[in-house]
C-alpha cells in the first residue's frame, strides 16, 4: 500500500496497461477512447513538474515525457509498418512512454536506468514474451508449416522492399493474431516489479 500511494503514476499505468490488454485480447484491437487518453494524461503530467508542481509524483519534465514517448513509438512503428501488429498497440506503448519519461525523467537514478531504457528494457522482455505465447499458439494450432510460410513471405518483401503493407493486408486472413496489447502489458508491468517489488 506505502508503494502504491507513494508511486501511484506507476500504478495508474500499470493499470492503464492492464486494461488495454484486457480489451486487445477481447477485441483484437486497443481503442483509442483509451490510448489518446493515457498519452494526454502523460504529457500533462510532465507538464506539471516541469513547472514545478507535484514533485512527489516524480521527476520527468515534459521533454523527458514526450523523448520517452517517442521511443515507444520508434520501438514498434517498424513492426506495426509490416502488419505485425495493430496501430492501438503503437499507442498503448507511447501511452506507457509518457508516463515513465514523466515520472523517472531521462537521467538514470539509483534505483532505475533512465525513462528511456526503461521502455527499451520493458519492450525486450515483452518480445520474449510475446514470442513464448506466439510458440504456444503455432504448436497447439498445429499451423508451423503456414506460419513459416507467412514468415518467409514476409520477409521476401522486406529483402525486395516490395510493398510490404499491402502484401500484409492480403495475409491477414489466413494469418491467426496475436493481441499483442498482452505480452506489451506483462513486459512493462513485470519490468515495473522486478524495480520496485510488488
Amino acid at each position: 500500500m506505502q508503494f502504491i500511494l507513494g508511486h501511484w503514476p506507476l500504478a495508474f499505468v500499470c493499470v492503464a496497461m492492464i486494461v488495454s490488454a484486457v480489451i486487445d485480447g477481447w477485441k483484437l484491437k486497443v481503442p483509442n477512447w483509451l490510448t489518446y487518453p493515457i498519452i494526454l494524461s502523460g504529457w500533462a503530467l510532465g507538464l506539471v513538474h516541469t513547472f514545478g508542481l507535484a514533485e512527489s509524483t516524480g521527476e520527468g519534465g515534459i521533454g523527458a515525457s514526450l523523448i520517452c514517448t517517442a521511443v515507444g513509438f520508434a520501438l514498434l512503428f517498424p513492426v506495426y509498418s509490416i502488419g505485425g501488429m495493430g496501430a492501438g498497440d503503437v499507442k498503448m506503448q507511447m501511452g506507457f512512454g509518457a508516463w515513465i519519461g514523466a515520472f523517472y525523467g531521462l537521467a538514470p537514478g539509483d534505483e532505475h536506468p533512465g525513462g528511456a531504457w526503461i521502455i527499451v528494457y520493458a519492450f525486450c522482455l515483452a518480445v520474449v514474451i510475446g514470442g513464448v505465447i506466439a510458440l504456444g499458439m503455432i504448436f497447439f494450432r498445429g499451423q508451423l508449416r503456414t506460419n513459416l510460410a507467412n514468415a518467409r513471405e514476409i520477409l521476401g518483401d522486406l529483402l525486395r522492399a516490395k510493398s510490404v503493407t499491402t502484401n500484409a493486408a492480403a495475409r491477414k486472413s489466413r494469418m491467426h493474431l496475436l493481441p499483442y496489447g498482452i505480452p506489451l502489458c506483462l513486459g512493462f508491468v513485470s519490468y515495473l516489479i522486478y524495480l520496485h517489488g510488488v
